[in-house]
Formats: structure tokens, C-alpha cells, sequence
């Protein structure tokens, strides 16, 4: 397992990138909304990016032999769980539950984040499911300090999940990020028995990014060969920062947008 340290230097550049990319996923956030096709978001964030003078870390990539990534921004609706391309035909509907998963390259380094937005008036369920995910990343976050393990992560996601009666995917994990896309170390979101002791060390860079469904855990591929979806066809959730293991405490590089429940669908401040 070849785990990179990052040096001041290039953590600020990552810095700059991750409040970059946390731009243009709020934007995106915005303006996702009954009638808006998932083509327009995916253009609109590429266009951003390269006007600011970055890239899709997306768009292109080839994990573990896959056919290439079409788009720029993984865009899944409801019982999918990640990594849905976006398709020009695809219109949001009011009530839809929209998981935004985006990553930059920006002065040669990679920020990774996400975020799911309700679309329109959502029900109660589909509001607490999107809280409580989100909620369970800062709890990860919080975990990630220097000298704890990376299991501790993992240990702070579950019960938060589990205590409102959701599933916690097992099958994804977050990761590592900076050079590239996905680097080590695995990231659980779960205490997994079976991972090997990873100390979190100052200078690290890790994607924390629970993904939860609404009830059991288990998830499909899709014959798309990227759309992850549940098996039970319930709903998923998944929010996602990069964060940089400091002495002081973690920093979180791609600032989340918070979520604010208003008239029944949801705001970002």
C-alpha cells in the first residue's frame, strides 16, 4: 500500500481547488430543479471548470477496465446509488432524490466531492435520508485525526446510520485523492474487521463519502457498467469532502454546502 503525504505547498493548491469545486457543485445544487435535464448540470459544470482553468477528474477515467466515463459529473437519481452518467434525455422530476459526485484537476491535483439535493417537494423520508447522511460525514470527518486509525472513520459513519434505521453501503468506500482520482488508503464507512490498520498521518489527503440506503446495504452494477444501484430499489443518499489530516485537526478542502429544509424541498447556504 503506497500512501502519498502531500506537502503544505500542495495541499494549498488543493485548497484552491476544493473551494473551486465546492463553486460549482453549490451552483449546480441551485439550479437542479423540476424540468432541468441531467445534461445541462453535467455541460455547466464542465464549461466552470474549464473557464477557471481546471479539468474534469472525471470524464474519461477508466477504473478497474470500465468503459470510459462519459460525463463530467456522476448524477444519480433515486435508487441509484453513484456514478449514473448523465444522458441529455434525462429531466428531473419533482420529488426526485439527486446524488451530484464531482471531481476537478486543478494545478495538477485532484479534490473529489458530493452532495444530494432533494428535487422540488420531497417527503419526510427522503429529507431525514439525506440529513442523516450528511450528518454522518462530518461525524467521519471528525474522526479523522492524526494518529487515529483509519477504521476510526468507518466506527464514527455506522452508528449514526444504523440509529436511524439505514443501511451503510459496503461494497464502495471512500479513498485517497490528490495525484489521482483514487489513491490508498481505502476509506470504509463501516468497522471493517477485515481492514488493515491504516494510521492517519499528518499530510495525508482522504475522501470521507458515506453512501446510504434507505434500507439494506446491498448494491448492484448496473449493464451500464457505472450506475450503482440498490438492491431493494430504495432510495440512496451520498455526501462527499476531500479532507487534509492536520496536526491540528482535519481540514476539510471542498467546503460542503449546508443543507436547510425549506417549503417542503431543501436550500444550500
Amino acid at each position: 500500500m503506497a500512501i502519498s503525504i502531500y506537502t503544505q505547498d500542495e495541499i494549498k493548491k488543493l485548497r484552491e481547488g476544493g473551494a473551486l469545486l465546492s463553486r460549482i457543485l453549490g451552483d449546480l445544487a441551485r439550479k437542479a430543479g423540476p424540468g432541468v435535464t441531467t445534461q445541462e448540470l453535467d455541460e455547466y459544470a464542465e464549461a466552470e471548470m474549464r473557464a477557471a482553468g481546471g479539468e474534469p477528474a472525471f470524464k474519461g477515467y477508466a477504473a478497474g477496465g470500465n468503459v470510459p466515463f462519459p460525463g463530467t459529473v456522476c448524477i444519480s437519481l433515486n435508487d441509484e446509488v453513484v456514478h449514473a452518467p448523465p444522458v441529455p434525455s434525462r429531466i428531473l422530476k419533482d420529488g426526485d432524490l439527486l446524488k451530484m459526485d464531482i471531481g476537478l484537476r486543478y494545478e495538477g491535483l485532484v479534490t473529489d466531492m458530493a452532495i444530494t439535493v432533494p428535487v422540488g417537494t420531497v417527503s419526510d423520508l427522503t429529507w431525514k435520508l439525506a440529513y442523516v447522511t450528511q450528518q454522518s460525514m462530518f461525524a467521519g470527518v471528525d474522526a479523522a485525526l492524526a494518529g487515529n486509525d483509519v477504521r476510526d472513520i468507518g466506527r464514527a459513519v455506522q452508528p449514526i446510520v444504523e440509529r436511524a434505521g439505514f443501511g451503510v453501503v459496503r461494497d464502495l468506500v471512500g479513498h485517497g485523492v490528490g495525484h489521482e482520482v483514487h489513491e490508498d488508503p481505502k476509506v470504509p464507512n463501516y468497522d471493517d474487521p477485515d481492514m488493515p490498520r491504516v494510521k492517519l498521518r499528518e499530510g495525508m489527503v482522504i475522501a470521507i463519502e458515506p453512501m446510504v440506503n434507505a434500507r439494506s446495504w446491498e448494491v448492484r452494477l448496473a449493464p451500464d457498467e457505472w450506475t450503482i444501484l440498490t438492491v431493494d430499489h430504495s432510495l440512496s443518499s451520498h455526501f462527499e469532502v476531500t479532507v487534509a489530516i492536520a496536526e491540528e485537526g482535519p481540514e476539510i478542502l471542498t467546503p460542503q454546502p449546508i443543507m436547510i429544509r425549506k417549503d417542503g424541498g431543501f436550500d444550500f447556504v
